[in-house]
């Protein structure tokens, strides 16, 4: 799809050159899931570096777990402490404070379960007799950082190394090898024919957008006033008391006869008899608005009955939520006054609540009234009348959900958009429908989110280059499809029936590593 209508302003980067930006903006995307295949290179950068990893001392052996009666073990200078040593390190970059409790207890637990699959991996393989060919292993450990100098193989360090720790780096290798081996084809079962092209695909095309954002809470004051004066009853106010009594009718009747015939008051037999919030104060509600008592008294005729009543009379007996009731007047009801400051505070408060819906009308109206004018001049002119501030963002591909592979919508900023407000919009596919249906420079239908009502419009629309479109293969397939086999390899290791359970792992951490 070429470009369509708006050129882009000369000094605005191209979609694959911004989306490309965003990428290396946002490193920890694969960070957050610790990658089980782990370069050769940075595995074994050298014992001094990979011993240590939270214990005193270098001679202990701690277990965390079994798998299939082998022993998961930490052990200073093993997979499970460089595991350790390169999930905490990945933390670490990420800002995170390794030494927070529950960071500590997430780094040690991520090291034990790929330390667990490390051992499942290499307990498979040993069973199905495939062991990684030695002139492989060879070569690869000639390339080890340990032997280079000046970037070539160094014979003198080699021999400098001692003889033990040569052959245990060389089972490690020749392990990582048959472990490369066995992920890379369990990783192609994940990837049936002409998938990477369908998902790179996806990519393209990509919209760069602006948008306005009309507020629900910008209710204007006369629209307050409006509702009050077509609702005047809802805000009369009425001094109650009540008695509410759990038991049954006749036993609510008993108490109301009481008072009637003057053998107690009204105070003491709630104070004696009455079940709910009131019964400490006597059965004193305060001043209620007529709006609030359709919560006490939910039927509408009983409710207005009530409200007929002249002070001090009771009512008769009805039948609430939590058991039986009657009420007495102490005030009779008043009507409202508009023009009293605290009248109006509990309108305003009764309609953001329970006439919320009202309020989002009122700013799609707004929001609409705004397309019509666009349509007549511009977007930046309309919005400049109406003192809208405009923001722009892209490029963005459909993405719906946030996948992670893709450009997210979650990661712009529109100023006055939480994160959960560009999350929730991201998972709208209302959203992406206006969005990406609406011609180039035309505004879409408004959008309610949250607070907000949100028109956008696309301002330009590009295909992604080629080498944009490899570059999302590349990153499928090494990494969005690794995570995603990486990941249902380690729940199916750790219930397959095979792994000790999670209490024995966290027994240990709190044995092991819990401050007493």
């Amino acid at each position: 799809m070429a470009k369509k209508d708006k050129k882009a302003p000369a000094e605005r980067e191209t979609a694959s050159e911004a989306i490309t930006k965003k990428f290396k903006q946002r490193p920890g995307i694969y960070i957050g899931s610790v990658v089980i295949l782990i370069l050769i290179t940075i595995t074994f950068i050298g014992g001094d570096f990979l011993s240590g990893g939270g214990f005193r001392g270098s001679g202990d052996d701690y277990v965390f777990g079994y798998y299939d009666k082998v022993p998961i073990s930490w052990v200073a200078g093993n997979m499970f402490s460089q595991f350790y040593d390169q999930i905490k390190y990945s933390f670490q970059m990420r800002g995170s404070n390794v030494d927070d409790f529950m960071t500590s207890a997430r780094i040690w637990r991520q090291a034990y379960e790929q330390a667990l699959v490390h051992v499942a991996v290499l307990n498979m393989l040993k069973k199905s007799n495939y062991v990684a060919p030695e002139k492989h292993v060879d070569r690869a450990v000639a390339q080890l950082p340990q032997f280079q100098n000046n970037g070539r193989f160094s014979k003198t360090r080699f021999e400098q190394m001692s003889e033990a720790r040569r052959l245990s780096l060389w089972r490690q290798t020749r392990d990582e090898l048959a472990k490369i081996h066995f992920f890379g084809d369990f990783s192609r079962l994940f990837v049936p024919a002409g998938e990477v092209e369908f998902i790179s695909n996806m990519a393209a095309p990509v919209r760069y957008f602006d948008v306005v954002s009309f507020s629900v809470d910008a209710y204007p004051e006369s629209e307050y006033v409006a509702f009050a004066q077509e609702n005047l009853a809802l805000f009369g106010s009425i001094h109650l008391s009540r008695i509410t009594v759990a038991g049954s009718e006749r036993e609510a009747r008993r108490v109301l006869t009481s008072i009637k015939d003057g053998s107690t008051t009204f105070e003491d037999a709630a104070r004696a008899n009455s079940q709910d919030g009131y019964a400490d104060r006597g059965g004193d509600m305060g001043n209620k608005f007529v709006y609030e008592l359709n919560a006490e008294i939910p039927n509408a005729d009983t409710r207005n009955s009530i409200i007929k009543l002249r002070n001090g009379e009771i009512s008769d007996i009805i039948q609430v939520t939590n058991g039986w009731a009657f009420f007495r007047v102490e005030n009779a009801l008043q009507e409202a006054d508009l023009y009293d400051i605290g009248v109006m505070q509990r309108v305003r408060m009764h309609v953001s609540g329970s006439e919320r819906g009202r309020m989002e009308d009122w700013a799609i109206n707004e929001a609409n009234n705004f397309i019509a004018e666009v349509r007549e001049s511009n977007f930046d002119d309309a919005a400049r009348a109406r003192f809208l501030q405009k923001h722009s963002f892209g490029p963005l591909p459909i993405n719906f959900g946030g996948v992670d592979l893709f450009p997210a919508l979650e990661y712009s900023t529109i100023e006055g958009l939480t994160g959960q407000d560009l999350q929730s919009i991201s998972r709208n596919e209302t959203f992406w429908r206006i969005a990406f249906s609406a011609p180039i420079n035309t505004p879409t239908e408004p959008l309610v989110q949250g607070s907000n009502v949100l028109v956008f419009i696309p301002t330009q629309e590009e295909d992604t280059n080629e080498m944009y479109q490899d570059y999302i293969k590349s990153m499928y397939a090494s990494n969005w499809v690794r995570e995603a086999s990486e990941q249902s390899l380690i729940q199916y290791f750790l219930h397959n029936g095979k792994a000790s359970n999670d209490e024995f792992f966290w027994d240990a951490y709190s044995r092991f590593l819990t401050p007493r």
